[in-house]
C-alpha cells in the first residue's frame, strides 16, 4: 500500500473535513496574474508569491505593533530523511497556499498537502507518490525548492530528472515525464508555470552536465521548447568557450551553467528572466578557457520560443563559483528621477545591481557584504568588473589568478556568496530590496583533472573552494532609488533561509532554529522565536479562516555545521511550522 493511500486509509476524519470545506479553487493564469491583488492576497500560490518574484504581501494584520505576540499555532512532521540514519538533503522549500490549503515538498521533491482549515491543526490530506528512488548518493547537496500550482494539478521536478504532476484532489500522479536525460541532469528548484506552460531549469551543472531552461506542455508534459545556458559550436556565445585553445574541444559539453532557482516573468512583454549558474569546472579556467557565456548570467528569455532576447554577464571567466542563479527582481520605479522597468540581483559575488529589463542594460550596483576582495570595483559604462579584459582567455581579478602551476587565492565574499538561492524580497511601498546571506571568505586552488577522466554525473569542482576563517551571516537592505545600503542586522550564523516583507516587517529564519521578524526600515528585532530545526527555507505569509499567519519549512542537515558544535548536533527533523495571533 502507498503512503498516499495509507493516509486516506487511516485520516478519514480529516478527508470527511476537506471535503466540507470544499476543495482548493483551481489555480489559473488569471489568478496567478492577480497574486499580488487584494483578490488574492490570502493565497501564496507560486514560489515568489508574485511574477516579479518580489516576496511581498500586503497582508498587515500581523505587524510591528503587534508582532510580539506571535506564537506558534500549528505544526506537522514531514518526511524526507529517508534513507533511515542518513539526514539526506535539506528543508528549502517555500510552502504553497490556496484556499486554506498548504503544499510543501520534502528534500526529496515529495508533494504534501495539509488543511489548515481548523485553525488548531495541520490536518494531512495526502502525500503524492512520485516513486523516487531515495538514492543518497547526492548527499548534502539534494534539495527540492518548492511546488507548483497548474490548473487542478500540484507540479513537483525531481532529482532523477522527472517532473511530475499530481492530482490535486487526490495526490494521484496525473503524468510523470522524464524531462531530463542526460547522465547527471536533474532538479533542485520548483517549476514555473506560465498559463499553459510550465518552465524548468536542469539544476545539476556541477556534475558535469549542460544547463538548460524549458517550457513543457501543462497538459501533459510534453516538452515545447529548450533554451540552452551553454551554447554548442556554431551558436551565439559559443565563441566564449576557447575550448580548443585548452586542447578540450568538448569542454562546453560539461560546461554547467544550470539554472536550480526559479526565475521570474513580466506578463507585459511575455518574457522570462532567468539566473544561470557557473561555468564547469569552477576552480579550473584554463580547462574551459573564455567568458564562458550563458553562464554567471541573467537572461531573458521569448516565454512562447525560448529564444534569447538579452542576457547580462555578471563575472565573466568565472573561476570563484560566484554563479547566479539567485531571484530576479523585477519592479517598476524611479532611478534618478527617470522611470525605469527595473531587473534588480543580489548577485553572489556581492554585489547588487540593476538592470534595465527591458534590455539588459547595466543601470548601477552597490557592495552589500562588509567584505568584498574580489574586484577593485564595478565598471560604470559597462556593469563587468573593473579587471576585465575583453582580449584575455583567462581574466585575473584583483584576487590574483589561481592556476595549474600552483597558484592559490581567497576571496571574499565566500564561494557561496553574499547571497545564493535563498529568496530575496522587495517592499514597493518602502522601495527597499532585502536579502540574507553569508558573511566570510575562502581559499581557493585548483586541481587539474585530465578530460577522459571527467564523467556527466560526477561532481567536477577542478580545485577546492574551503572557508577561510569564521563565518558569519548578515540581514541587508538596500534602497532601490539611491543604490545604497541602508541597515545591516549581523548575525552570529550564516543565513539560508531567504525573506518574505509585509507592509512594516522583513521575515528570515536562523540556522538554530531562530524565525524572527524584522523592522522593514531599521531591520531592528521585533520578535522571535526558537524551534529548533534548522532553517535553510524561506517563510510566507497567508489567510485561512479570515486570520493571517506565517509559515516555514524547517530541517534537513543541508551544508549547515560550518565548525559550530551547536549546529552540527542538530538532527534532520522535517518540519511545518505555522505562527499567528490569539
Amino acid at each position: 500500500m502507498s503512503m498516499k493511500h495509507w493516509i486516506a486509509g487511516v485520516s478519514a476524519a480529516t478527508v470527511v473535513v476537506s471535503a466540507s470545506v470544499g476543495y482548493a479553487e483551481e489555480v489559473t493564469l488569471e489568478r496567478l496574474l492577480a497574486a499580488g491583488t487584494e483578490a488574492e492576497a490570502g493565497n501564496w500560490l507560486m514560489v515568489h508569491k508574485t511574477f516579479d518574484s518580489n516576496r511581498y504581501s500586503t497582508l498587515n494584520d500581523i505587524n510591528a505593533s503587534n508582532v510580539a505576540d506571535l506564537r506558534l499555532i500549528m505544526a506537522a512532521p514531514l518526511g524526507g530523511t529517508e534513507p533511515a540514519g542518513f539526514g539526506v538533503g535539506s528543508m528549502e522549500a517555500t510552502p504553497l497556499v490556496n484556499d486554506g490549503f498548504i503544499y510543501v515538498s520534502d528534500p526529496w521533491g515529495t508533494p504534501y498537502k495539509f488543511d489548515l482549515s481548523s485553525g488548531t491543526a495541520a490536518r494531512p490530506v495526502w502525500i503524492c507518490d512520485t516513486g523516487i528512488d531515495k538514492d543518497p548518493s547526492r548527499g548534502i547537496l539534494l534539495a527540492s525548492r518548492g511546488l507548483a500550482l497548474s490548473g487542478t494539478n500540484v507540479i513537483t521536478v525531481l532529482n532523477d530528472g522527472r517532473v511530475v504532476a499530481c492530482d490535486d484532489e487526490t495526490g494521484d500522479v496525473v503524468w510523470d515525464v522524464q524531462a531530463a536525460t542526460e547522465p547527471g541532469e536533474g532538479f533542485t528548484n520548483s517549476a514555473q508555470v506560465i498559463g499553459d506552460k510550465i518552465i524548468i531549469g536542469q539544476s545539476y551543472g556541477d556534475w558535469a552536465t549542460r544547463g538548460w531552461i524549458a517550457a513543457l506542455d501543462a497538459e501533459n508534459g510534453e516538452e515545447l521548447w529548450r533554451f540552452y545556458t551553454v551554447p554548442e559550436p556554431g551558436q551565439p556565445g559559443s565563441e566564449t568557450w576557447l575550448c580548443e585553445e585548452a586542447g578540450n574541444p568538448d569542454c562546453w559539453k560539461t560546461g554547467g551553467g544550470a539554472a536550480w532557482v526559479a526565475g521570474s516573468f513580466d506578463p507585459e512583454t511575455n518574457t522570462l528572466y532567468w539566473g544561470t549558474g557557473n561555468p564547469v569546472p569552477m576552480y579550473d579556467p584554463e580547462y574551459r578557457p573564455g567568458d564562458n557565456l550563458f553562464t554567471n548570467s541573467s537572461v531573458a528569455l521569448d516565454a512562447d520560443t525560448g529564444e534569447l532576447l538579452w542576457h547580462f554577464q555578471y563575472t565573466p571567466g568565472d573561476y570563484m563559483d560566484y554563479d547566479e542563479v539567485g531571484i530576479q527582481l523585477l519592479m517598476d520605479t524611479q532611478i534618478n528621477g527617470e522611470d525605469r522597468k527595473v531587473l534588480a540581483h543580489f548577485g553572489r559575488n556581492g554585489i547588487f545591481y540593476t538592470l534595465d529589463r527591458s534590455n539588459g542594460a547595466y543601470i548601477n550596483s552597490t557592495t552589500y557584504v562588509s567584505n568584498l576582495n574580489w574586484t577593485e570595483g564595478i565598471d560604470p559604462k559597462t556593469g563587468l568588473p573593473l579587471e576585465y579584459n575583453p582580449d584575455a582567455s583567462l581574466q585575473t581579478y584583483a584576487i590574483g589568478a589561481i592556476d595549474r602551476a600552483g597558484a592559490t587565492a581567497t576571496t571574499c565574499p565566500n564561494i557561496q556568496g553574499g547571497t545564493n538561492f535563498f529568496p530575496t524580497a522587495y517592499n514597493p511601498e518602502l522601495g527597499i530590496a532585502y536579502a540574507v546571506g553569508i558573511e566570510g571568505c575562502s581559499d581557493l586552488s585548483v586541481r587539474t583533472v585530465d578530460p577522459a577522466d571527467v564523467r556527466a554525473g560526477e561532481i567536477f569542482t577542478g580545485g577546492a573552494g574551503v572557508g577561510s576563517g569564521p563565518l558569519t551571516g548578515a540581514i541587508n537592505a538596500v534602497d532601490l532609488a539611491s543604490s545604497d545600503v541602508v541597515a545591516t542586522h549581523s548575525t552570529t550564523y550564516p543565513m539560508y533561509s531567504g525573506v518574505l516583507a509585509t507592509p512594516d516587517l522583513v521575515w528570515t529564519a536562523h540556522l538554530d532554529g531562530t524565525i524572527g521578524a524584522y523592522d522593514a526600515v531599521t531591520l531592528e528585532e521585533k520578535w522571535s522565536m526558537n524551534v529548533g530545526t534548522a532553517f535553510q527555507a524561506p517563510p510566507i505569509t497567508f489567510t485561512a479562516g479570515g486570520k493571517q499567519y506565517v509559515a516555514i519549512v524547517g530541517g534537513g542537515v543541508g551544508v549547515a555545521g560550518f565548525g559550530y558544535e551547536e549546529l552540527q548536533n542538530i538532527q534532520p527533523a522535517n518540519m511545518l511550522w505555522v505562527f499567528g495571533l490569539d
